[in-house]
């Protein structure tokens, strides 16, 4: 029996099987699913969409069995949900079952429409998408709701998912690159033989056997370590791109095709090493950019380790221990020396000293009184404090500041914009110059191998990697370097800015240095190796800026120290200090 495809999701199945429209026997449908979608986009306007699909083909619509009202719980909310500062609500979902851009399209467009969602944007590279609603008009139930109708589903946005994909397809691209690499090698080393053979005309059963070498240890790189740019190029076809990868995968598959002729009729040279080495070396440059994004995930992750993922709670003269999102506004806190606060509050202590350069920049540690503002993220450098929490975790200061570096890495310049506009039409432009290049030079020689290697020479050397990769990549590391030294972004446009800059003012000194005193020297009154003990033991247990740079300096130049009960010390010895703040090496120059 024939197969008929089915209307909305293109799969082909058995006509027995389908589902015939009541309304218009024209209409196929392989599932219910299928066919409550299709009816939805036309009753709702949106049937272009089968426009923008083209002939691609979709899986059939997710059955979600899940109460989604679990979406609208509290604790749902306190975990996942923001505020803005308008008083909407925000999240961050993860779309399941989006496939092309006209799937993208697609979601946005219906959630777009409908009433109490003002925002709706989806990253096609992720699928993360961004929805901001009110939800007085309506809830994020509904919402997922409305995702799941038209045959896709919806998860909050995890971190720690995004570092695991990024951590395994690192991994992935190492193993094919290291195969890659050392096929590659093999191949040189057999080329020694063969090139040599060329120039003492080495005899045809030996170059044969030459030529089997190489094929072997080419074709697992183009078909293992190369599969990586056929994937890309069959998604770039089907979505009706002409991308990088296939220039790659259509230069590289015809020299290997033109190398298995030379192979089996003995008749020309062969390129083995010239399939194997393209794949090689772009190979690098993606596995680069891999490292480039795994980078700049873990320079945020190392941010955010950096808040507690505990808070011990005091509450009727009891201590608890609850994880940072678990803490409500009015709950009182307890911070000891050198921890930090885990989200913003008032101080209830009588006096407490915090180090905000985490926030302001300034090095010093700040004073505060009783009913001051604590930040989340600072250190606490003096004794241990009390304080109430005065805004929940994801409103907290120091998460703003993280959710800002996550929206600026999200986001992309304008160059990034024009070189994604000009690679589009790039790829075809080289094809074409490949193809007259090919036609030229076999008109003038007559010769088709030396036109044939021209030809696939253009399309390799011409591959806009570096047009599309580089920019988007020294945006994302760009972005990662500067938050590692301290500078942050809202938007990664901004960067394109200091291209223009000639002066730049600073507010603070304190900004500029790396927060660090050092010891310069120690005037020595009566500074025996007892007495360097006893230093040692007071400077051993305090956070404080000074006593830390004693300490290296013990530790640095002392080779015996040893900790010693300060109580059985009556009297302690003067010691004179100078020390300075070492401004950052990439400033330069010297704050005393």
């Amino acid at each position: 029996m024939s197969k008929i495809k089915c209307n909305h999701c293109n799969l082909s199945f058995e006509e027995s099987i389908m589902i015939n429209d009541e309304n218009n026997n024209s209409l196929f449908f392989c599932c219910k699913g299928c066919q409550g979608v299709y009816h939805l986009l036309q009753d709702d306007g949106l049937d272009s969409f089968y426009e923008k699909k083209g002939k691609s083909q979709l899986e059939q619509p997710l059955a979600i069995n899940e109460d989604a009202s679990n979406f609208d719980l509290k604790n749902f909310k306190d975990m996942y949900i923001k505020t803005t500062s308008d008083g909407f609500y925000s999240i961050d979902l993860i779309i399941e079952g989006i496939h092309c851009s006209a799937c993208v399209w697609l979601n946005e467009k219906v959630l777009n429409k409908k009433d109490g969602i003002l925002e709706a944007n989806i990253n096609f590279t992720n699928n993360k998408a961004k929805i901001i609603w009110d939800d007085d008009i309506i809830a994020l139930s509904q919402i997922i709701e409305t995702i799941r109708s038209i045959g896709y589903n919806a998860y909050p946005y995890k971190v720690g998912q995004v570092e695991e994909k990024n951590l395994l397809n690192k991994r992935d691209y190492f193993s094919r690159l290291s195969l890659a690499i050392i096929a590659s090698m093999n191949i040189m080393v057999i080329d020694v033989a063969k090139y040599t053979g060329y120039f003492t005309t080495m005899d045809d059963e030996v170059l044969s056997m030459v030529h089997v070498g190489e094929f072997i240890f080419a074709s697992p790189v183009l078909f293992y370590s190369g599969w990586i740019f056929f994937k890309g190029a069959y998604f770039g076809l089907k979505n009706k791109v002409i991308n990088m990868d296939f220039l790659v995968a259509f230069g590289s598959t015809l020299t290997y095709i033109y190398s298995i002729y030379v192979l089996i009729t003995h008749d020309g040279h062969s390129y083995f090493d010239s399939v194997s080495m393209i794949i090689t070396f772009v190979l690098i440059g993606k596995y680069l950019e891999v490292i480039g994004k795994k980078n700049a995930s873990d320079t945020i992750d190392k941010i955010k380790s950096s808040i507690p993922y505990e808070a011990t709670i005091i509450k009727n003269n009891e201590k608890y221990v609850l994880s940072v999102q678990e803490i409500q506004i009015g709950d009182v806190i307890e911070v000891k020396n050198g921890a930090k606060a885990s989200v913003d509050g008032e101080l209830i202590s009588s006096y407490a000293s915090f180090d905000q350069s985490s926030i302001s920049g300034e090095s010093l540690s700040v004073s505060k009184r009783q009913n001051d503002i604590i930040y989340s993220g600072t250190i606490n450098t003096s004794d241990v404090i009390l304080y109430r929490a005065t805004k929940i975790y994801s409103e907290s200061t120091f998460n703003n500041i993280i959710e800002a570096l996550e929206n600026s890495l999200n986001s992309k310049p304008k160059i990034q914009d024009f070189t994604n506009e000009v690679s589009k039409n790039f790829s075809l432009t080289i094809l074409i110059i490949s193809l007259l290049s090919f036609i030229a030079w076999y008109f003038v020689t007559n010769e088709f191998e030396n036109s044939l290697i021209i030809a696939i020479s253009v399309i390799v050397i011409a591959c806009p990697c570096a047009l599309a990769l580089a920019t988007p990549i020294a945006s994302l590391v760009g972005i990662s370097w500067l938050s590692s030294k301290g500078l942050l972004f809202k938007e990664a446009k901004l960067i394109e800015v200091f291209t223009n800059i000639t002066t730049v003012v600073l507010d603070k000194t304190g900004t500029i240095t790396n927060a660090k005193l050092e010891i310069i020297n120690i005037k020595d009154n009566n500074l025996d190796e007892k007495n360097i003990n006893i230093l040692y033991s007071l400077v051993d247990s305090s956070t404080h800026l000074v006593s830390v740079a004693i300490k290296e300096y013990l530790v640095k130049n002392y080779d015996k120290l040893e900790l010693v009960n300060l109580e059985d010390i009556k009297q302690t010895p003067a010691i004179g200090i100078h020390a300075n703040y070492n401004a950052n090496k990439i400033y330069g120059g010297k704050n005393e």
